[in-house]
């Protein structure tokens, strides 16, 4: 343990900044692409709503790895040269945006019909009732499936050490080939992981508690 902290805090730490930016933008994005997929999946318009269907059929049943070295090895084939942390950082946004979609669709679903019916009657087109009364409300009761994406995105950015990005994942394996620290390398490494999600879901249980106030 003092080895790792002595020689390889600085990388650790440069490591971790790695994990929380593929995490940090891809949950981001994700959110921001998942909800306007939401709408497009409840639109009366019968095209958006296949096309928010079948992005959230592919994207949600291709293995993450598959997607991270098709976008990293695969697109420069066909003239686009995106640089490997950026093209984790695509997959994992284009998979989180999928789940994101779903877990705000279940919000949706779960806003009282009698509001919607309501909003309509006093003229609202649906851009307005989905942006005045239906978003608002989706949001306040998914804070904890959010949480759970969230943390689901931490994990699945350890994706990256496939292509050799030095997230976390990636670094532990390169110091353990240096140092023969296996155990003590990956148990420090887990434990990180293990720490940002009990702060995410420690964020979570209080942001659901004062979205609940309001209600």
């Amino acid at each position: 343990m003092s080895v790792l902290l002595e020689n390889y805090l600085p990388t650790l730490a440069a490591a971790l900044w790695v994990t929380l930016r593929i995490t940090g933008i891809s949950f981001g994005v994700g959110l921001a692409l998942g909800t306007i997929l939401a709408v497009f999946r409840i639109s009366p318009i019968r095209p958006l709503r296949i096309a928010g269907a079948v992005y959230v059929e592919i994207f949600r049943n291709v293995p993450l790895v598959a997607l991270v070295v098709l976008v990293v090895y695969g697109l420069p084939e066909i003239g686009l040269n995106p640089d490997f942390l950026p093209g984790v950082i695509i997959a994992t946004t284009a998979v989180a945006a999928a789940f994101a979609c779903e877990t705000l669709r279940t919000g949706i679903n779960a806003v009282d019909r009698g509001q919607v019916e309501a909003a309509r009657s006093i003229g609202l087109p649906f851009s307005g009732i989905m942006r005045h009364v239906v978003v608002p409300q989706a949001a306040r009761s998914v804070v904890g499936p959010s949480v759970t994406l969230f943390i689901g995105i931490l994990l699945s950015s350890s994706m990256a050490a496939v292509v050799g990005q030095p997230d976390l994942t990636y670094t532990a394996s390169l110091i353990n080939s240096r140092e023969a620290l296996g155990l003590v390398t990956f148990g420090v490494v887990a434990a990180i992981y293990a720490l940002i999600s009990l702060i995410a879901a420690g964020v979570g249980a209080v942001i659901e508690k004062r979205v609940q106030v309001l209600r």
